[in-house]
């Protein structure tokens, strides 16, 4: 067994899975608005040009049965989606004149989403 963080032929994204591989909406969500644009971009830039190989890896996996380093790859490739606005159309972690941020609840976490604020 491995003890990578990520599978092999994804090497290159181990760097990005301590912070990327994020399993709720919410700690994506925390990640993307605690980023700095440099920082979103640099994910972005390193997994977006991966993404058809990434999918392509997944789909031989159940959701039930992924082993620990392809979850952790699946969580990455959520957190490219979370992100992708912010890089491609918004330039900022933010969305430019949207709602309050702290108003909004994923479902899977109904509880203290927002605990601490988001400044």
């Amino acid at each position: 067994m491995s003890n990578n963080l990520v599978p092999d032929q994804f090497r290159q994204l181990e760097p990005f899975a301590r912070d990327w591989a994020l399993a709720t909406e919410a700690e994506r969500l925390r990640r993307r608005f605690s980023s700095s644009f440099e920082e979103l971009q640099a994910f972005y830039g390193a997994v977006l040009p991966q993404m058809d190989a990434i999918i392509s890896y997944l789909n031989e996996y159940s959701s039930e049965t992924m082993p620990k380093d392809v979850r952790r790859l699946f969580y990455i490739a959520l957190s490219l989606a979370e992100i992708a606005p912010a890089v491609e159309l918004f330039k900022q972690p933010r969305v430019p004149d949207g709602f309050d941020v702290n108003r909004l609840v994923p479902v899977e976490d109904k509880g203290d989403f927002w605990a601490t604020k988001i400044p």
